[in-house]
Protein backbone atom coordinates (compact mmCIF):
# COMPACT_ATOMS: atom_id res chain seq x y z
CA UNK A 1 0.00 0.00 0.00
CA UNK A 2 1.47 3.40 -1.03
CA UNK A 3 0.24 6.63 1.24
CA UNK A 4 0.73 10.06 0.67
CA UNK A 5 1.50 12.90 2.54
CA UNK A 6 0.02 16.44 2.21
CA UNK A 7 2.81 19.06 3.15
CA UNK A 8 3.76 22.94 2.37
CA UNK A 9 6.72 23.80 0.77
CA UNK A 10 7.84 27.36 0.35
CA UNK A 11 9.48 27.81 -3.89
CA UNK A 12 11.23 30.38 -4.81
CA UNK A 13 9.02 32.12 -7.62
CA UNK A 14 11.12 31.26 -10.68
CA UNK A 15 11.70 27.50 -9.98
CA UNK A 16 8.37 27.54 -9.13
CA UNK A 17 7.32 28.67 -12.40
CA UNK A 18 9.93 26.17 -14.20
CA UNK A 19 8.39 23.35 -12.57
CA UNK A 20 5.03 24.45 -13.86
CA UNK A 21 5.95 24.53 -17.65
CA UNK A 22 8.01 21.42 -16.99
CA UNK A 23 5.19 19.42 -15.64
CA UNK A 24 3.29 20.84 -18.35
CA UNK A 25 5.70 19.44 -20.98
CA UNK A 26 6.08 16.08 -19.09
CA UNK A 27 2.07 15.83 -18.77
CA UNK A 28 2.89 15.05 -15.50
CA UNK A 29 1.96 16.54 -12.02
CA UNK A 30 4.46 18.72 -10.28
CA UNK A 31 4.29 16.53 -7.49
CA UNK A 32 5.42 13.78 -9.25
CA UNK A 33 8.18 15.73 -10.37
CA UNK A 34 9.42 17.30 -7.01
CA UNK A 35 9.17 13.57 -5.88
CA UNK A 36 10.85 12.21 -8.73
CA UNK A 37 13.72 14.87 -8.10
CA UNK A 38 13.98 14.28 -4.56
CA UNK A 39 14.09 10.53 -4.71
CA UNK A 40 17.47 11.12 -7.87
CA UNK A 41 18.81 13.30 -4.50
CA UNK A 42 17.91 10.75 -1.96
CA UNK A 43 19.42 7.97 -4.21
CA UNK A 44 22.69 10.34 -5.36
CA UNK A 45 23.34 10.52 -1.64
CA UNK A 46 23.58 6.79 -1.25
CA UNK A 47 25.36 5.79 -3.87
CA UNK A 48 29.69 5.59 -2.73
CA UNK A 49 31.85 8.39 -2.85
CA UNK A 50 34.54 8.28 -5.41
CA UNK A 51 38.12 8.35 -4.01
CA UNK A 52 40.24 10.87 -5.23
CA UNK A 53 43.10 9.45 -7.17
CA UNK A 54 46.75 10.20 -5.92
CA UNK A 55 48.67 12.21 -8.91
CA UNK A 56 50.48 9.81 -11.13
CA UNK A 57 54.64 10.14 -11.11
CA UNK A 58 56.06 12.17 -13.36
CA UNK A 59 59.43 11.08 -14.17
CA UNK A 60 62.33 13.14 -16.91
CA UNK A 61 64.05 11.14 -18.68
CA UNK A 62 66.70 13.24 -19.66
CA UNK A 63 67.66 14.08 -23.28
CA UNK A 64 66.97 11.76 -26.35
CA UNK A 65 69.51 9.11 -26.72
CA UNK A 66 68.91 9.47 -30.87
CA UNK A 67 67.19 11.84 -33.40
CA UNK A 68 64.39 9.90 -34.45
CA UNK A 69 64.15 11.94 -37.92
CA UNK A 70 67.53 10.01 -38.68
CA UNK A 71 66.44 6.10 -39.85
CA UNK A 72 70.04 5.25 -39.30
CA UNK A 73 70.80 5.89 -36.45
CA UNK A 74 67.35 4.73 -34.77
CA UNK A 75 67.85 1.74 -36.33
CA UNK A 76 71.56 1.92 -34.83
CA UNK A 77 70.44 2.26 -31.30
CA UNK A 78 67.65 -0.29 -31.70
CA UNK A 79 70.22 -2.88 -32.70
CA UNK A 80 72.24 -1.59 -29.49
CA UNK A 81 75.12 -0.19 -31.95
CA UNK A 82 75.24 2.61 -29.87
Amino acid sequence: MVSHLKTTLNIDETVMAQLRREAARQNRTMSELVEAALRLLFHRGKQPQKKKLAPLPRFHGGKPLVDIADRNALYDAMEGLR
